[in-house]
């Protein structure tokens, strides 16, 4: 009896017409295409992208060479030289003279933000960044710097949000 029925669905191309109907269920459906450069997916603010150093509202840079983003990262991706500073108030403080992050080795685990005391190191929302060279994703103090002053309004947006949900 199953040897007649294995012939009879052959015979008859029953998978043949089982695969035809899914496809034809889904080509009539909706399309959940995206069309990349002009559409954009809505993005979670918890996503991890760009690195960015931030700054106290004053204009001073708010890490303080703790090097607890450094020690946590697994990637170790992360190279911080530290130098002691006298502060406009005449004490003396220890800031960071060299931080460095190599986005190639860089896993985006998010481990250096939530390492941070002060909240200054963050990954920002952009992921829309290249390099042609490996030396272009290698990020200095200064360009990390610039990288939270460009996107500060968006960072402290999405760190409002955070603590609400925390």
């Amino acid at each position: 009896m199953g040897l007649m029925k294995k012939i009879f669905n052959s015979l008859f191309l029953k998978e043949l017409f089982k695969g035809m109907s899914v496809t034809g269920r889904y080509m009539f459906a909706r399309k959940i295409t995206v069309q990349y450069p002009e559409e954009k997916t809505p993005q979670s603010f918890r996503f991890r992208g760009l690195h960015a150093l931030r700054r106290y509202p004053n204009g001073e840079e708010r890490c303080i060479a703790c090097k607890l983003c450094e020690a946590v990262c697994p990637a170790m991706a992360i190279v911080i030289e530290s130098e002691e500073r006298v502060d406009t108030n005449g004490q003396t403080s220890r800031r960071t003279s060299r931080y460095d992050i190599d986005l190639t080795k860089c896993i985006f685990c998010g481990f250096c933000e939530e390492a941070c005391p002060v909240d200054a190191i963050v990954e920002t929302r952009i992921f829309e960044y290249h390099g042609e060279k490996r030396g272009d994703l290698y990020y200095t103090k200064p360009m990390l710097l610039a990288n939270g002053d460009k996107y500060e309004a968006q960072i402290a947006a999405d760190r409002e949000l955070d603590s609400k949900y925390r």
